[in-house]
């Protein structure tokens, strides 16, 4: 992702409440799905929102650490646990769970693919992380996560498609609405806050993980009407 230069003017801040809170808000919707769903294979999607919980607590923690100690070792910790979180764990873990609950076989062909892509893009960017030096800092609001070494503009295009394609080719309706969700989210932090875009796009991909709870609300739903008591 790109590494900080200079300060791009903006409106839009986060803070440590902001990812306490929005950790509390998507940790209680992983609970609730986990609740709603018994297929084991819908478990790896279920727990998504409880994921995207930790890591807002990661980056809350980090919110309090840096300003009083940017430079210690819990705060280089953190960093390197949310740059783990945020560029290998999810190329790979989000096409994964798309493809465990879609039925049709063609699209999991192409998952297939994707998940390959991102187990390729996850490999890289663990290499880029620990290749060279990791920091963190606040800067107008945000939190900027950056490297000494500058990543190429294709394999952020490529990140982008293989955390986002899987879901947009999923056959369940919200999927496709997380999914589009996420890359909305993505462009946006993108024009309007590349420097903090790491940060921005976790967040906005946290609080729109949201939206797996209608899956299952809907699954449970069809559930209860094919197989009513």
């Amino acid at each position: 992702m790109p590494p900080a230069t200079a300060e791009k003017g903006h409106s839009m801040c986060f803070s440590a409440p902001a990812s306490f809170l929005a950790a509390g808000i998507t940790g209680s919707i992983g609970v609730a799905c986990l609740a709603t769903t018994c297929a084991p294979r819908d478990w790896a999607l279920a727990v998504i929102p409880l994921l995207f919980a930790v890591q807002q607590v990661v980056e809350g923690l980090l919110w309090l650490t840096l300003p009083v100690a940017p430079h210690e070792a819990e705060g280089s910790l953190l960093t390197l646990v949310f740059l783990l979180y945020a560029k290998v764990f999810w190329p790979v873990y989000a096409p994964l769970t798309v493809l465990l609950i879609e039925p049709d076989a063609r699209r999991r062909a192409v998952m297939r693919v994707i998940l390959l892509g991102g187990v390729a893009i996850s490999l890289y960017l663990l290499r880029a992380i620990f290749a060279v030096d990791r920091e963190a800092a606040i800067l107008g609001g945000h939190i900027v996560y950056g490297t000494q070494l500058d990543l190429p503009v294709s394999v952020a295009v490529m990140y982008l498609l293989v955390t986002c394609a899987a879901p947009l080719l999923s056959s369940h309706p919200a999927v496709r609405l997380l999914g589009g969700i996420v890359i909305a989210g993505a462009l946006i932090s993108f024009i309007f806050y590349w420097q903090s875009f790491t940060s921005v796009w976790c967040f906005f991909a946290a609080v729109a993980s949201a939206v797996i709870f209608l899956h299952f609300a809907h699954e449970a739903r069809l559930q209860a009407r094919l197989h009513p008591e």
